[in-house]
């Protein structure tokens, strides 16, 4: 029998070969055959991954008799193997079942596997699609360089809330970007295809409304409508969807009541069925088991009953499924068809893949791993990308650095910090590929005197004795988080930049004769207003990755003129958390000193620094919007014009920002909502006039029963460079 088994399964990989040739992607052919010949364990088996037992990202269970268990068929995935020749030996082992189905490896490869650039919330802030779409690519090439087949990437949440330390990586709060965000990073991903084995499967998380958490808190409870969860919170996924995503990850919270591992309507009716999702679903570390510690089920047992019908079709780290599905479908509870289904999907991809045709496909690129080869290869994008991800909020003066400037303070363990530079979810990143802001100002200032004090300890934050600072002529201090204070597990009750960070910028500049830059960094919108008024110049420089002194640098010297604009708001208060541009309108508008209207009675509801907000060294003018008509029926498309100036002295960049506002609809609608942007690059004295275009779809919204439709009446269209500077036109969207 074994013997027969074994000409059908070489058979099988035989046709593979064939189909692999041109690629088609169509295998429920060979997905059906592989399916008849296995056992109920073994197809349970697929829907069973662990973690790699050197390297665990959540709460590490018991068993670690994992060999064993692939030598059975018993798991069908693997994450957190991280070397080829770990991941040789797992699959080894799997090559030893019975049916040498291969494993498929994940990891969670965020903002790179070696070559690591901007956290995602930085690179978000470059509003650079194209560029983010590379950035996702080179991730890509260096993982399945590694014997990673499969990243957990991206993270599109929208997230409003800059207590939830997952903000970092995310795109940020708007919906419509995160659209954009959600599709080109796919594509960077995935690719055309997986014929080159340099593009791996993405996987969209957390679905959903894992950004929606109640006061921001990690794992919490989300308690949202209905309509704000299809308006806000599922598009980014739909978009994810459309450009071809491979897999979702259901999140840990819960969703009005119901935990997203076993919420049938989101994984089953609207993912698979409504939408069409033919790839799988996996878990987040140990959600399936946690339906009991949610109070949803009684036990494990019971939760891997309510996820398996869910429509969840892969338990990461729970052993929920491997240690009941088989007698919950002996009991009757659990129809077989719906195991079938869900290992159809997880075959499909393994055969998409290549893996039934090469086993070890992805891991024959040993020669591509040379540490200097991959990092180096990549250094360019990562300093473009960190240039581009900088968004400079204030600037009286300071700079760029002018060419007088011969002595220069740089203050702060973090200018001198390469760990932090990496950021939070860094992938196999080492600290000694980082350039940091020391070194890299050393490197474009040479001839400059550049002198390095800690300012304030690393440890524990307190200030440290600072020597005469009179002599110098401009001071760069670094202040804000380190790279594990944002990230999984690191909300935060109060995002207030700490005391004495904020002291040491006001100390720096009542005792020096000098300006003083402030180098903001961090994975979250801060608070820093106590600092505020005694820097000259404050940039947001997040974690920028390898290049992040480079990058830096460059930003600071003028080499590259800021682009970035924020695309989250930062509050001026924790208290004003959640914050967002895009709110609903009220009966009573907030007004200032006002009263009997929307707003606190201790301060104001106005942020630090609008969504979309930033700087540049040179100045923009940017004209009213011009539409042609001021009617349109439902199918015209509106063209929206704007012209664009330099006016400044420097070349530079400018994100012209389009926002639309529904003045009357059946349910009530935002204040503006963002619906396009186009990065613009201007010589001085340079005039461009740009086009937008959009169809009655860009206008249309989610009713009150959760249908999506557009609806006649007045439109508002907004052209700015931030969502609180914007100049307006309006039209009537007719029907015929």
């Amino acid at each position: 029998m074994k013997r027969y088994i074994s000409v059908i399964i070489l058979s099988l990989f035989a046709v593979s070969a064939l189909y692999s040739q041109s690629r088609k992607k169509d295998y429920s052919l060979q997905v059906d055959s592989v399916l008849s010949l296995m056992t109920l364990e073994e197809k349970i088996g697929q829907m069973n991954q662990y973690s790699n037992d050197r390297q665990n990202t959540g709460p590490v269970i018991n068993n670690q008799d994992h060999l064993r268990e692939i030598r059975e068929g018993r798991v069908g995935s693997m994450l957190n193997v991280t070397s080829v020749t770990r991941a040789n030996q797992y699959q080894d082992e799997a090559m030893k079942s019975r049916l040498r189905i291969p494993l498929l490896f994940g990891l969670d490869v965020i903002h790179g596997m070696k070559t690591i650039f901007p956290i995602p919330l930085g690179e978000a802030a470059s509003f650079d699609l194209e560029l983010m779409r590379k950035t996702a690519e080179i991730a890509a090439e260096e993982a399945s360089a590694h014997g990673v087949h499969w990243t957990f990437a991206p993270n599109v949440d929208v997230s409003r809330d800059a207590r939830w330390g997952r903000v970092m990586e995310t795109s940020g709060e708007d919906t419509w970007y995160g659209k954009q965000v959600a599709k080109v990073r796919v594509e960077g991903f995935q690719g055309n295809g997986y014929e080159n084995r340099n593009r791996i499967l993405a996987c969209a998380k957390h679905f959903a409304a894992y950004g929606a958490a109640v006061a921001g808190k990690d794992y919490a409870e989300v308690d949202i409508s209905e309509n704000t969860l299809h308006q806000v919170y599922l598009p980014p996924f739909k978009a994810a969807l459309d450009a071809g995503v491979a897999t979702f990850m259901h999140s840990f919270n819960e969703i009005n009541g119901i935990p997203a591992a076993a919420h049938k309507y989101l994984q089953r009716d609207l993912l698979k069925d409504t939408w069409g999702f033919g790839g799988f679903v996996v878990s987040d570390w140990g959600s399936v088991g946690d339906l009991a510690k949610h109070g949803y089920a009684k036990d494990i047992k019971e939760s891997a009953l309510l996820s398996a019908l869910a429509g969840c079709d892969m338990d990461m780290c729970s052993e929920s499924y491997i240690k009941n599905l088989e007698q919950l479908i002996k009991e009757g509870l659990l129809d077989v068809a719906l195991i079938d289904d869900a290992v159809r999907r997880i075959l499909t991809k393994k055969f998409e893949l290549g893996l039934f045709d090469d086993p070890y496909c992805f891991n024959r690129r040993e020669h591509e791993l040379d540490d200097k080869n991959i990092n180096g290869k990549y250094r360019d994008i990562a300093r473009e990308m960190g240039a581009k991800s900088i968004v400079l909020l204030k600037n009286e003066a300071a700079l760029p650095i002018a060419n007088s400037v011969k002595n220069i303070a740089v203050v702060g363990p973090l200018n001198k910090s390469q760990w932090d530079m990496l950021g939070n979810w860094s992938a196999l990143g080492k600290p000694e590929y980082v350039i940091t802001v020391l070194d890299g100002l050393k490197k474009a200032l040479p001839k400059a005197n550049i002198s390095y004090h800690e300012g304030y300890n690393f440890r524990n934050n307190e200030l440290l004795e600072m020597p005469d600072l009179k002599n110098y002529d401009l001071i760069i201090v670094a202040v804000g988080e380190k790279s594990m204070e944002s990230g999984e597990a690191k909300s935060k009750v109060d995002i207030n930049i700490n005391k004495n960070h904020q002291q040491l910028v006001k100390n720096l500049k009542e005792n020096s004769d000098c300006p003083v830059v402030a180098l903001v960094m961090g994975g979250r919108p801060l608070v820093f207003k106590d600092m505020e008024p005694y820097a000259d110049a404050i940039l947001i420089t997040w974690w920028l990755g390898v290049e992040a002194g480079n990058s830096i640098a460059d930003v600071l010297t003028g080499k590259y003129n800021p682009s970035g604009k924020l695309p989250v708001t930062y509050p001026q208060h924790s208290g004003q958390c959640p914050i967002y541009y895009n709110t609903k309108r009220t009966g009573r508008p907030w007004r200032p000193k006002a009263q009997w209207v929307t707003g606190y009675m201790d301060a104001t509801v106005l942020p630090a620094y609008a969504f979309g907000y930033g700087l540049s060294y040179t100045q923009f003018e940017i004209s009213e919007p011009t539409i042609d008509k001021n009617a349109y029926d439902m199918d015209s498309k509106i063209s929206v014009k704007v012209t664009v100036k330099n006016t400044g002295k420097y070349k530079g960049c400018e994100t012209v920002q389009l926002y639309l506002q529904d003045v009357a609809g059946s349910i009530t609608r935002p204040v503006i909502e963002l619906c396009g942007f186009r990065r613009v690059d201007l010589e001085p004295n340079e005039t461009k006039e740009i086009e937008f275009i959009l169809t009655s779809g860009d206008l249309g919204f989610f009713n009150a029963k959760n249908e999506f439709v557009t609806e006649p009446g007045d439109f508002k269209i907004f052209v700015g460079n931030s969502s609180d500077n914007l100049k307006s036109t309006q039209f009537e969207l007719i029907k015929k």
